[in-house]
């Protein structure tokens, strides 16, 4: 897990804050707590602001680490524990123990999948409303052998007897398995009794409180500057415009490239689109420019540079045929930020599209990113709440940096301009485990080289943005599209 401490001009009334120990659900965590309506922020264990009058409440993330290890993170909790209602998590619940006079052991064998709660103190206001037997989702090596003085047990399985507990003398509560994943099938009741019942929160953080809010805070933070914005097509920049374009109306100006890698029409049918919202916009068609350099290219990463590189040229000679523009707008949402400063040291090398980053140093620009704080679901209900279309919201995947780097042009690389959308939704649909509703188009053709050899895969996502997912053939006998979606 990543982390960049956000840096924003917005003001939130309320917020909770997770402490990250390199868990690969904290995002998730931050994602269900959003869910009820709640704001919080995603720090690193060892780098986070002291708590304010905001804060409500604290939650510490699972870690692939033990707290056995030598080096397992020590978090320093002299400002949180016994002041704000603490929920620790596996490895989070793990620590309060074992830091404050428990004991954890290796288990036997590893804690890991379903569960359930055959014991559980239903009248602790974090356990209140569940349902007999309920289903948890374990994940972890160790267990808590004994507690800490003052703490007591309030639920168990089978095997594993402090699944969870409380403090008698402070609101700090330990769960050694996930409320946060699918599995945990009453998960999100016990983080809305931590939210609502024990950390207070009012729940108000809605899409249409962010416009609100947002917009005052560009109005007052730019006042009459000028800014330019580059568009793609996709939900991030084009939520971004509308927040900036309400704020600062035609101060605004948006450029939209044409890098020779969208779907057939595309440039011009988004572009019209974008007028017709209302927005400054320049459309300009370099497509022969960045096919010409893919030439030959196979490495992905290759290709990103040389897409980001052209990119940063075509926009910004653009961009100097302006006059007296002061700041840049990105469409930075979330996990961008936090997937920039490691947990644990220096992160090894991001993907070099994110933001495309060196636009700011080479314009001299102010930054001015109103999204930084949203994930990207979130950024489609706020969308949703400024009444964007749908066909900008709901926008398949093929556009912007990070999808052309995989596929490899064909002999003569213009023939891909050739190529309309292939819709493939009722194929998917026909796969098992494949339900309709999350069924994706995808444009076709894909000869695929990238950074791992599978086969044939096929990328989709699905509307809930519960993740990224894969599938597989492996051998050309069991690619389900043989020949149907080539090059004409």
């Amino acid at each position: 897990m990543f982390h960049l401490d956000p840096k924003t001009d917005l003001q939130v009334k309320e917020k909770i804050l997770i402490l990250d120990f390199g868990s690969q659900y904290t995002q998730l965590i931050a994602r269900k707590v959003r869910e009820h309506n709640v704001y919080c922020e995603i720090y690193p264990f060892s780098k986070f602001p002291e708590p304010d009058s905001t804060v409500k409440g604290v939650i510490l993330s699972g870690s692939p680490f033990s707290v056995r290890d030598k080096h397992a993170p020590i978090p320093n909790l002299e400002k949180i524990k016994g002041v704000f209602p603490l929920l620790g998590i596996c490895y989070g619940a793990q620590y309060l123990s074992h830091y404050y006079g428990g004991e954890v052991k290796q288990s036997d064998s590893r804690e890991y999948g379903r569960a359930r709660l055959s014991y559980m103190d239903r009248e602790n206001p974090l356990l209140r409303n569940l349902k007999k037997n309920t289903q948890v989702w374990m994940s972890h090596g160790d267990t808590i052998n004994t507690l800490p003085t003052g703490c007591k047990v309030i639920a168990s399985t089978g095997e594993v007897e402090f699944g969870a507990y409380a403090s008698d003398h402070e609101s700090t509560w330990g769960l050694q398995f996930h409320p946060e994943v699918y599995h945990t099938t009453e998960g999100l009741t016990i983080l809305h009794n931590f939210l609502s019942e024990i950390c207070g929160c009012q729940m108000d953080w809605t899409p249409e409180a962010f416009v609100e809010s947002t917009v005052a805070d560009l109005k007052k933070k730019l006042g009459d500057d000028k800014v330019v914005l580059g568009l793609s097509g996709g939900v991030d920049s084009t939520v971004a415009s509308i927040l900036l374009q309400r704020a600062i109306g035609s101060n605004l100006t948006c450029i939209f490239v044409d890098n020779g890698l969208l779907r057939k029409n595309e440039f011009e049918t988004v572009l019209e689109s974008y007028k017709e919202l209302g927005l400054n916009v320049i459309g300009v068609d370099a497509g022969d420019k960045f096919i010409d350099d893919l030439q030959g290219v196979t490495d992905p990463e290759a290709k990103r540079k040389s897409i980001g590189k052209n990119f940063i040229e075509v926009f910004d000679e653009e961009a100097k045929k302006l006059e007296n523009v002061l700041w840049l707008g990105q469409g930075t949402i979330y996990p961008d930020v936090i997937e920039s400063v490691s947990v644990n040291g220096p992160s090894m090398t991001i993907k070099s599209h994110h933001n495309v980053g060196g636009l700011p140093d080479k314009m001299h620009l102010k930054v001015v990113e109103p999204l930084r704080l949203l994930f990207k679901d979130e950024v489609r209900r706020v969308g949703k709440a400024m009444e964007i279309p749908s066909s900008f919201l709901k926008r398949h995947p093929f556009r912007g940096l990070h999808q052309q780097p995989h596929p490899v042009p064909p002999p003569d690389a213009r023939d891909r301009r050739r190529c309309g959308p292939v819709d493939l939704s009722p194929d998917l649909a026909q796969l098992p485990g494949v339900p309709r509703e999350r069924a994706r188009h995808f444009p076709g053709p894909m000869l695929v080289k990238s950074v791992r050899e599978y086969g044939h895969p096929l990328f989709f996502r699905s509307p809930q943005e519960m993740a990224d997912q894969y599938i597989f053939w492996r051998t050309r006998k069991s690619n389900p599209f043989d020949d149907r979606y080539k090059i004409p």
